[in-house]
């Protein structure tokens, strides 16, 4: 079967006609299955319409144990099956109120997926957007910095990954409350900024930038982390012997697809994770199955370019795996993981990290955010070692932090594989292709 290019739908009125003629239909079911709410997304196929179900999904705290993708034609079909984060089913009538307005008629008209996906104007925060080389109390001077300049961070996210960080950070004006306008202050602060993010013999220069817009927090920090070619390299160093994710790209000659299957730990968000990436990667996903057991998650694409052709050389097949491998790995939960809740002050970050640092820890991943003057932050902590931190240094921060510490908890660091046999991985993604393919054939049989 020739290759066909991907059908993208501009938004030009014709485009739109079609879309309000041909709204998108959800079902929400929570009877079909036993231990799931099953969500079923019928609609009109346009690059990114996968990723963008999942991001609504996800983002309402969802998540997804099951999922059956198929695009045929002009048409995307999805079945999900999704739990809350207890485990139970969706009852929640605002939840499934916002699935529908979210996915059903009012999404006909949804922005396309491109460099400006998700972005609007705000005159609520100024959005910070940096990246550069990694290394202890990063995140404290990042702070000091924005408290000494009478800013305040409203909100932020902190990834790191391969000796890399990226963050997005919301910051308003102490004054105000508002987004910070004065140019001059501005230019100040992203100077200040630099310096911080350039180090000391950092042969890969941070960079930042200052705007007044904001796109999806998760899905920026996957593009500025791809930019920042995190996925380059594998920095392995104590505490890092933990097994990775498992990723394997093959051909599908006989329907002209590249197959990609991953093996990894399951956690919240995966799925948004590897489909992201693939989605700005320029690839198109026709068929997919994943499943969750256990604590490990399988997931299985057919896919193609977006101009039409699969995956068609070595260099672009490891280039694939290792973006996927670096997606699944940016969200780590690993390590000692600190919630805190406290009214919000100025300074108050500053001075959380500035515990953190001088105890000796790292911080590996940060989320933080304010609402109606609470501050609610959480840290994923480890010794600048990468070893799990001690039980003393532990104690030594609750004390410093006193009662804004809310949970604490230390995810043992996974064991280490068992030396694998030589070929066993290729013979057990084998082994999955061919059961894939024998599927895929009894499914669907394509022209």
């Amino acid at each position: 079967m020739g290759s066909c290019p991907v059908v993208e739908v501009d938004d030009d009125e014709y485009a739109k006609l079609i879309r309000r003629m041909n709204p998108p239909r959800v079902v929400i079911d929570n009877d079909a299955c036993d231990n799931a709410t099953v969500i079923r997304v019928d609609s009109i196929k346009k690059h990114g319409i996968l990723l963008e179900v999942i991001q609504v999904l996800t983002d309402l705290n969802l998540i997804i144990t099951k999922a059956y993708i198929s695009s045929d034609g002009s048409w995307f079909m999805d079945v999900f099956n999704v739990t809350d984060r207890n485990g139970n089913k969706v009852r929640d009538k605002e939840i499934i109120c916002c699935i529908q307005n979210s996915l059903g008629s009012d999404a006909c008209s949804f922005p396309g997926i491109g460099n400006s996906v998700g972005i609007v104007p705000s005159k609520e925060h100024t959005f910070i957007e940096m990246t550069g080389t990694d290394r202890p109390g990063l995140l404290s001077e990042i702070c000091a910095v924005l408290a000494n300049r009478n800013c305040s961070v409203a909100k932020a996210e902190l990834w790191t990954h391969n000796t890399r960080v990226a963050a997005v950070v919301h910051v308003t004006e102490e004054s105000t409350g508002g987004a910070v306008e004065d140019p001059e202050r501005l230019s100040a602060i992203k100077e200040l900024l630099c310096n911080v993010l350039r180090g000391d013999n950092d042969s890969r220069m941070g960079r930042m930038t200052v705007c007044k817009d904001r796109t999806h927090t998760e899905r920026r920090l996957h593009q500025m982390m791809f930019g920042d070619r995190d996925y380059e390299s594998t920095v392995v160093g104590a505490g890092d012997d933990k097994p990775r994710p498992q990723v394997a790209v093959m051909d599908c000659a006989e329907k002209d697809y590249s197959v990609v299957i991953l093996r990894s730990r399951d956690r919240p968000k995966l799925l948004f994770d590897t489909v992201c990436t693939l989605t700005d990667m320029q690839y198109v996903v026709f068929h997919g199955t994943v499943d969750t057991r256990d604590d490990e998650a399988y997931q299985e694409y057919f896919i193609r370019h977006v101009d039409g052709y699969p995956i068609n050389s070595e260099a672009e097949r490891q280039r694939v795996i290792k973006c996927l491998e670096a997606a699944i790995e940016r969200r780590t939960t690993e390590g000692l993981e600190m919630v805190l809740r406290t009214e919000d002050r100025h300074g108050l970050l500053s001075d959380v990290t500035r515990v953190f640092r001088e105890n000796g820890l790292t911080i590996r991943r940060a989320e933080i955010s304010t609402q109606e003057g609470k501050a609610s932050d959480t840290f994923y902590l480890s010794e600048m070692s990468g070893k799990p931190v001690e039980a003393k240094t532990i104690d030594s921060i609750c004390r410093q932090l006193g009662e804004m510490v809310v949970r604490v908890k230390q995810s043992p660091l996974l064991a280490p594989k068992p030396p694998e046999v030589a070929g066993a991985t290729s013979f057990l993604f084998g082994n999955l292709l061919k059961a894939s393919l024998q599927s895929f054939r009894l499914v669907r049989s394509y022209s």
